[in-house]
C-alpha cells in the first residue's frame, strides 16, 4: 500500500500524489475511474447512526423518496462488499436532529457482494443556514459518508435538479458538484425515487504515528479551541465539541475539506509539540496544540 509523506519540517516540499481518471457517458449513465467528489461535512455529523435502511420517522408529513445506488472501487466497474454508508439530512421542517438519541433522519447500511445501498427517506427540502439571513439559504440535500478498507473515505452531499438555491450555494455552485446534482423521477410504482453511484478514490494513508502527533487540541489566535481527530483515513475538525469538517490527506503536510474551501497545514515541532494554519476562502487562522492525547 502506498503512502503520503509527511514531513517534520514544513520548510520543505512533499510532492502530492494526485489521480487523474476519465468519465464517459455510456447512454444511461456517467461510467470511468474518477473518484466521486467530496462536499462539506454539513451540520452535523453523528457518529453512531443505528444500522436502518428506512429513516423516516413514523410521524413524518415528508414525501418519500427511495435513495439507491453502487458503491464501486476506484475502477469504477468493480462492486465494493461490506461498505459502510452512511446518510442524514434534515426533515420536512428543516430542521436537523442534533442531540435525541433517537438520531431522525439518520441511518447506516453496508452493502453486500453487488456493492448496491437502498435507503428510504423523504424529499429533502432547502432551509436556512442562518435563520437571521435570508442570503444563506441552502438547497436541498443529503449528506453522506462512504467507509471501506483499501480505499479513501468520502464525505460528499447530493443536491437535486430544479432547486432554485444551486446556483446561489457556494457548494452546490462548484463545478466539483456537477455530477452530484441528479434528477428526482418516479419508479414503476409511483414513488419519487434518485439514483446515486459512487466510485471511491484510492487511499494514500499516513503512518498512525503522524495521527497521534497531530491530534489534540489547538488554542487559536482566533479566539477559538479547535479539536482534530482521527476517523478512519479522515481527519475531522471539532469546534465547541461539535464536528464541523473532515479532512484527507492530500501531501505537503496538509489536509484538505470538502470542494477544497478549507485546508489545515501542520508543522511538527520539538518535544512532540505541533502548529497548525487553517485557511478558508477569507481568512487564515494559526494555533498550536496545548493537549496531546494519549498514544496506543
Amino acid at each position: 500500500m502506498k503512502r503520503r509523506t509527511f514531513i517534520k519540517n514544513s520548510s520543505l516540499t512533499a510532492l502530492s500524489i494526485s489521480a487523474f481518471g476519465s468519465i464517459q457517458w455510456n447512454g444511461k449513465s456517467f461510467v470511468g475511474d474518477t473518484p466521486t467528489t467530496t462536499d462539506i461535512l454539513g451540520p452535523f455529523y453523528r457518529p453512531g447512526a443505528p444500522m436502518r435502511s428506512n429513516i423516516i420517522p413514523p410521524d413524518s408529513k415528508g414525501i418519500p423518496m427511495n435513495l439507491t445506488g453502487t458503491i464501486f472501487k476506484e475502477d469504477g466497474k468493480t462492486p465494493l462488499n461490506n461498505v459502510l454508508v452512511e446518510i442524514w439530512q434534515c426533515d420536512e421542517n428543516e430542521h436537523y436532529d442534533n442531540t435525541s438519541d433517537s438520531f431522525l433522519f439518520r441511518g447506516a447500511i453496508k452493502t453486500e457482494k453487488n456493492g448496491k445501498y437502498a435507503f428510504k427517506t423523504i424529499v429533502p427540502v432547502p432551509y436556512k443556514a442562518d435563520p437571521n439571513n435570508d442570503e444563506s439559504w441552502r438547497p436541498a440535500h443529503i449528506h453522506m459518508r462512504v467507509s471501506v478498507a483499501e480505499q479513501q473515505d468520502l464525505v460528499t452531499q447530493i443536491y437535486f435538479k430544479g432547486d432554485k438555491y444551486n446556483d446561489t450555494d457556494t457548494s452546490a455552485s462548484s463545478p466539483q458538484a456537477v455530477n452530484r446534482i441528479l434528477e428526482i423521477v418516479k419508479n414503476g410504482s409511483g414513488e419519487s425515487s434518485v439514483n446515486f453511484d459512487v466510485v471511491m478514490g484510492k487511499e494514500f494513508p499516513l503512518d498512525q504515528e503522524v495521527y497521534n502527533k497531530i491530534t489534540g487540541l489547538y488554542r487559536m489566535d482566533s479566539n477559538n479551541t479547535l479539536e482534530f481527530i482521527k476517523s478512519d483515513d479522515l481527519l475531522f475538525m471539532k469546534r465547541n465539541g461539535q464536528l464541523i469538517a473532515s479532512f484527507k490527506y492530500i501531501g505537503n503536510n496538509t489536509f484538505e475539506a470538502g470542494t477544497g474551501s478549507l485546508k489545515a497545514t501542520f508543522e511538527l515541532l520539538p518535544k512532540g509539540d505541533a502548529k497548525v494554519v487553517v485557511t478558508t476562502r477569507d481568512n487564515t487562522f494559526t494555533g498550536e496544540k496545548f493537549l496531546k492525547y494519549s498514544e496506543g
